[in-house]
Protein backbone atom coordinates (compact mmCIF):
# COMPACT_ATOMS: atom_id res chain seq x y z
CA UNK A 1 0.00 0.00 0.00
CA UNK A 2 1.35 3.41 -0.97
CA UNK A 3 1.73 6.09 1.69
CA UNK A 4 -1.08 8.19 0.22
CA UNK A 5 -3.43 5.20 0.29
CA UNK A 6 -3.24 4.61 4.02
CA UNK A 7 -6.56 3.30 5.28
CA UNK A 8 -8.97 5.44 7.27
CA UNK A 9 -10.99 8.49 6.35
CA UNK A 10 -9.56 11.79 7.54
CA UNK A 11 -10.42 15.29 6.35
CA UNK A 12 -8.35 18.22 7.59
CA UNK A 13 -9.54 21.74 6.76
CA UNK A 14 -6.85 24.41 6.87
CA UNK A 15 -7.98 28.02 6.49
CA UNK A 16 -6.33 31.37 6.96
CA UNK A 17 -5.07 34.48 5.18
CA UNK A 18 -2.24 34.61 2.66
CA UNK A 19 1.23 34.21 4.15
CA UNK A 20 0.08 32.30 7.22
CA UNK A 21 1.85 29.14 6.07
CA UNK A 22 -1.17 27.19 4.82
CA UNK A 23 0.35 25.67 1.71
CA UNK A 24 3.65 24.47 3.15
CA UNK A 25 2.04 23.21 6.35
CA UNK A 26 -0.80 21.46 4.51
CA UNK A 27 1.50 19.68 2.07
CA UNK A 28 3.85 18.46 4.79
CA UNK A 29 0.97 17.35 6.96
CA UNK A 30 -0.56 15.43 4.06
CA UNK A 31 2.72 13.62 3.40
CA UNK A 32 3.10 12.84 7.09
CA UNK A 33 -0.33 11.29 7.55
CA UNK A 34 -0.48 9.57 4.16
CA UNK A 35 -3.20 11.79 2.73
CA UNK A 36 -3.99 13.60 -0.49
CA UNK A 37 -3.68 17.40 -0.68
CA UNK A 38 -5.95 19.97 -2.29
CA UNK A 39 -5.00 23.61 -2.84
CA UNK A 40 -8.38 25.24 -3.46
CA UNK A 41 -6.74 28.61 -4.00
CA UNK A 42 -4.97 27.18 -7.06
CA UNK A 43 -8.38 26.28 -8.48
CA UNK A 44 -9.61 29.87 -8.17
CA UNK A 45 -6.34 31.12 -9.63
CA UNK A 46 -6.66 28.78 -12.63
CA UNK A 47 -10.18 30.03 -13.29
CA UNK A 48 -8.88 33.59 -12.99
CA UNK A 49 -6.16 32.82 -15.53
CA UNK A 50 -8.83 31.55 -17.94
CA UNK A 51 -11.01 34.61 -17.35
CA UNK A 52 -8.10 36.96 -18.03
CA UNK A 53 -7.21 35.02 -21.16
CA UNK A 54 -10.78 35.29 -22.41
CA UNK A 55 -10.71 39.06 -22.13
CA UNK A 56 -14.10 39.39 -20.41
CA UNK A 57 -14.74 42.24 -17.99
CA UNK A 58 -13.92 41.16 -14.43
CA UNK A 59 -16.92 43.13 -13.19
CA UNK A 60 -19.30 41.20 -15.46
CA UNK A 61 -20.24 38.36 -13.11
CA UNK A 62 -22.33 36.53 -15.72
CA UNK A 63 -19.50 36.46 -18.25
CA UNK A 64 -16.96 35.44 -15.61
CA UNK A 65 -19.23 32.61 -14.50
CA UNK A 66 -19.68 31.49 -18.11
CA UNK A 67 -15.93 31.22 -18.62
CA UNK A 68 -15.57 29.34 -15.34
CA UNK A 69 -18.23 26.85 -16.34
CA UNK A 70 -16.57 26.11 -19.68
CA UNK A 71 -12.97 25.68 -18.50
CA UNK A 72 -11.56 22.16 -18.38
CA UNK A 73 -9.90 22.54 -14.98
CA UNK A 74 -7.76 19.75 -13.62
CA UNK A 75 -5.71 19.70 -10.43
CA UNK A 76 -3.62 16.96 -8.89
CA UNK A 77 -3.78 15.92 -5.25
CA UNK A 78 -0.32 14.45 -4.72
CA UNK A 79 1.24 16.58 -1.95
CA UNK A 80 4.72 15.92 -3.32
CA UNK A 81 3.99 17.02 -6.86
CA UNK A 82 0.57 18.25 -7.87
CA UNK A 83 -0.10 20.19 -11.07
CA UNK A 84 -2.83 22.47 -12.39
CA UNK A 85 -4.05 22.63 -15.99
CA UNK A 86 -6.73 24.72 -17.65
CA UNK A 87 -7.96 23.62 -21.07
CA UNK A 88 -4.93 21.38 -21.38
CA UNK A 89 -2.42 24.12 -20.55
CA UNK A 90 -0.16 23.68 -17.53
CA UNK A 91 -0.64 26.90 -15.58
CA UNK A 92 1.40 26.18 -12.45
CA UNK A 93 3.66 29.18 -13.08
CA UNK A 94 1.14 31.56 -14.63
CA UNK A 95 -1.36 31.38 -11.78
CA UNK A 96 1.27 32.63 -9.31
CA UNK A 97 2.07 35.72 -11.37
CA UNK A 98 1.09 39.29 -10.45
CA UNK A 99 -1.71 39.55 -13.02
CA UNK A 100 -3.62 36.58 -11.63
CA UNK A 101 -2.82 37.55 -8.03
CA UNK A 102 -4.27 40.98 -8.64
CA UNK A 103 -7.51 39.63 -10.12
CA UNK A 104 -8.22 36.42 -8.20
CA UNK A 105 -10.15 38.03 -5.34
CA UNK A 106 -12.59 39.59 -7.80
CA UNK A 107 -13.16 36.32 -9.64
CA UNK A 108 -13.44 34.33 -6.40
CA UNK A 109 -16.14 36.72 -5.19
CA UNK A 110 -18.54 35.71 -8.00
CA UNK A 111 -21.19 33.46 -6.34
CA UNK A 112 -21.57 31.20 -9.38
CA UNK A 113 -17.82 30.60 -9.52
CA UNK A 114 -17.75 29.71 -5.84
CA UNK A 115 -20.73 27.37 -6.17
CA UNK A 116 -19.07 25.60 -9.10
CA UNK A 117 -15.73 25.10 -7.37
CA UNK A 118 -17.18 24.24 -3.95
CA UNK A 119 -19.13 21.40 -5.53
CA UNK A 120 -16.01 20.22 -7.33
CA UNK A 121 -13.98 20.40 -4.11
CA UNK A 122 -16.56 18.41 -2.17
CA UNK A 123 -16.50 15.68 -4.80
CA UNK A 124 -12.73 15.50 -4.61
CA UNK A 125 -12.82 15.27 -0.82
CA UNK A 126 -15.29 12.40 -0.91
CA UNK A 127 -13.28 10.55 -3.55
CA UNK A 128 -9.99 11.02 -1.68
CA UNK A 129 -11.28 9.92 1.70
CA UNK A 130 -8.06 10.97 3.39
CA UNK A 131 -7.09 14.52 2.49
CA UNK A 132 -5.78 17.86 3.72
CA UNK A 133 -7.61 20.76 2.11
CA UNK A 134 -6.46 24.36 2.33
CA UNK A 135 -8.22 27.60 1.48
CA UNK A 136 -10.33 30.35 2.98
CA UNK A 137 -13.73 28.73 3.46
CA UNK A 138 -12.93 25.05 3.92
CA UNK A 139 -14.00 24.60 7.54
CA UNK A 140 -16.95 26.96 7.26
CA UNK A 141 -18.36 26.00 3.83
CA UNK A 142 -16.57 23.29 1.85
CA UNK A 143 -16.02 20.67 4.57
CA UNK A 144 -17.97 21.69 7.71
CA UNK A 145 -17.77 18.08 8.96
CA UNK A 146 -13.97 17.88 8.71
CA UNK A 147 -12.23 15.80 11.37
CA UNK A 148 -9.98 18.75 12.18
CA UNK A 149 -10.49 22.41 11.35
CA UNK A 150 -7.53 24.72 11.70
CA UNK A 151 -7.28 28.46 11.21
CA UNK A 152 -3.67 29.49 10.68
CA UNK A 153 -2.77 33.11 11.23
CA UNK A 154 0.32 35.25 11.74
CA UNK A 155 1.21 38.89 12.24
CA UNK A 156 0.90 41.15 9.20
CA UNK A 157 4.66 41.75 9.27
CA UNK A 158 5.48 38.03 9.34
CA UNK A 159 3.04 37.25 6.54
CA UNK A 160 4.42 40.03 4.35
CA UNK A 161 8.01 38.95 4.99
CA UNK A 162 7.24 35.32 4.09
CA UNK A 163 5.35 36.13 0.91
CA UNK A 164 7.96 38.69 -0.14
CA UNK A 165 10.70 36.09 0.27
CA UNK A 166 8.72 33.54 -1.75
CA UNK A 167 7.95 35.92 -4.60
CA UNK A 168 11.13 38.05 -4.45
CA UNK A 169 9.03 41.21 -4.12
CA UNK A 170 9.24 44.39 -2.06
CA UNK A 171 8.04 43.82 1.51
CA UNK A 172 6.05 47.06 1.73
CA UNK A 173 4.31 46.44 -1.59
CA UNK A 174 3.60 42.86 -0.57
CA UNK A 175 2.13 43.98 2.75
CA UNK A 176 -0.18 46.41 0.94
CA UNK A 177 -1.32 43.70 -1.48
CA UNK A 178 -1.98 41.22 1.34
CA UNK A 179 -4.04 43.84 3.17
CA UNK A 180 -6.02 44.48 -0.02
CA UNK A 181 -6.72 40.79 -0.55
CA UNK A 182 -7.62 40.25 3.11
CA UNK A 183 -10.13 43.08 2.89
CA UNK A 184 -11.71 41.78 -0.31
CA UNK A 185 -11.77 38.13 0.77
CA UNK A 186 -13.22 38.82 4.23
CA UNK A 187 -15.94 41.21 3.04
CA UNK A 188 -17.25 39.41 -0.04
CA UNK A 189 -20.88 38.32 0.20
CA UNK A 190 -20.32 34.74 -0.97
CA UNK A 191 -18.36 32.50 1.41
CA UNK A 192 -16.02 35.12 2.90
CA UNK A 193 -12.71 34.32 4.56
CA UNK A 194 -13.74 33.42 8.08
CA UNK A 195 -12.77 31.31 11.04
CA UNK A 196 -15.09 28.35 11.62
CA UNK A 197 -16.62 28.44 15.10
CA UNK A 198 -15.03 25.11 16.05
CA UNK A 199 -11.65 25.67 14.39
CA UNK A 200 -8.40 25.48 16.30
CA UNK A 201 -6.62 28.83 15.91
CA UNK A 202 -2.86 28.60 15.58
CA UNK A 203 -0.67 31.70 15.35
CA UNK A 204 2.41 30.77 13.31
CA UNK A 205 4.30 34.06 13.74
CA UNK A 206 6.94 32.58 16.05
CA UNK A 207 6.66 28.96 14.95
CA UNK A 208 8.66 26.99 12.41
CA UNK A 209 6.94 24.79 9.83
CA UNK A 210 7.90 21.58 11.62
CA UNK A 211 6.49 22.92 14.88
CA UNK A 212 3.17 23.77 13.27
CA UNK A 213 2.92 20.39 11.54
CA UNK A 214 3.80 18.67 14.80
CA UNK A 215 1.00 20.44 16.64
CA UNK A 216 -1.51 19.50 13.97
CA UNK A 217 -0.44 15.87 14.09
CA UNK A 218 -0.88 15.92 17.87
CA UNK A 219 -4.42 17.28 17.40
CA UNK A 220 -5.21 14.50 14.93
CA UNK A 221 -3.82 11.90 17.32
CA UNK A 222 -6.05 13.27 20.05
CA UNK A 223 -9.01 12.79 17.71
CA UNK A 224 -7.94 9.26 16.79
CA UNK A 225 -7.57 9.97 13.06
CA UNK A 226 -3.82 10.57 12.66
Amino acid sequence: MEENERAGRCVVAVDGPSGSGKSTVSRRLAVGIGARYLDTGAMYRAITWAVLRSGVDLTDAESVAKVAGEVDLRIGTDPQGYGVTADGVNVDAQIRGPEVTGAVSAVAAVPAVRALLVNRQREMIVNAGRIVVEGRDIGSVVAPDADLKVYLTASEAARAARRSAEDATDVAATAADLARRDRLDSTRKADPLTQAADAVVLDTTELGIDQVVGRLRDLLTDRGVA
